[in-house]
């Protein structure tokens, strides 16, 4: 009887393959063991184990995806891949998500964070394998508009809103310009280009509101719409920020 050996060698095997192809079926969530799918490569299985290959498979790379995270409130945003990737794993796939993508073990490895929220701040956050994305979001010459609904409390002093349209001063520096309007008597709606970590409170502050919550609905021309809170789902293959 042989020792356990890693699932792709045995496949590899079994096929007469090449140990990449072998991989490459597994990670596409083509083969199971013992009637169950599996995706890790390296995982030891022994010779009294059913290995299959499904029917239709295909030895392929998968596409790289972006994720869509509606963050909660109080929760750090990811520092590094490694966060990235148990922030993903801890939160749930949209179960009405269009994009029709099944997920896979390798969606949630060597993610990029980007426009990182605030920890107070919940909403849209994006997570990306893909450089066209990366490169969309993370270029300074080209920010994009990022819409967030702040709950208030306080009295704004006059014209406070005017003022933040035309860059506001507040604790030594200047604050990036913002479209603020009111949607109720506690709630501001405010657009604003590559804001920096604190600006929102900041901006409240520079003219007398108090920050309670804030929640980003939209980045560029991407809205969060109906995505549930601590839910995810990816960026569909037609959807552009």
């Amino acid at each position: 009887m042989r020792d356990p050996i890693r699932l792709s060698k045995r496949l590899a095997e079994q096929l007469g393959c090449s140990r990449r192809e072998a991989e490459l079926y597994i990670e596409g969530g083509w083969v199971s063991v013992d009637e169950q799918i599996v995706e890790t490569p390296h995982l030891k299985v022994d010779q009294a184990q059913r290995v299959q290959l499904r029917a239709g498979a295909v030895a392929e790379p998968a596409n790289p995806v972006t994720v869509l995270l509606h963050k909660p409130a109080g929760l750090p945003s990811a520092a590094d891949p490694a966060d990235a990737q148990q922030q993903l794993l801890g939160a749930s796939h949209w179960a009405q998500d269009p994009s029709g993508e099944k997920p896979r073990q390798r969606h949630f490895a060597r993610h990029t964070l980007l426009l990182p929220l605030d920890p107070e701040a919940s909403g849209l956050e994006v997570f990306s394998q893909q450089r066209d994305v990366i490169r969309k979001l993370d270029d300074p010459r080209d920010k994009l508009e990022q819409e967030f609904v702040v709950e208030v409390a306080g009295e704004p002093e006059a014209n406070g809103l005017a003022l933040l349209a035309k860059g506001i001063g507040h604790r030594g520096r200047i604050l990036p310009m913002a479209k603020a309007s009111w949607q109720s008597e506690h709630r501001l709606r405010i657009v604003l280009k590559g804001p920096q970590p604190g600006d929102i409170r900041q901006l409240c502050e520079a003219i007398g509101l108090r920050m309670l919550g804030c929640k980003r609905i939209r980045i560029g021309r991407l809205s969060m719409a109906k995505l549930p809170v601590g839910e995810w789902r990816y960026l569909g293959e037609h959807e552009r920020f």
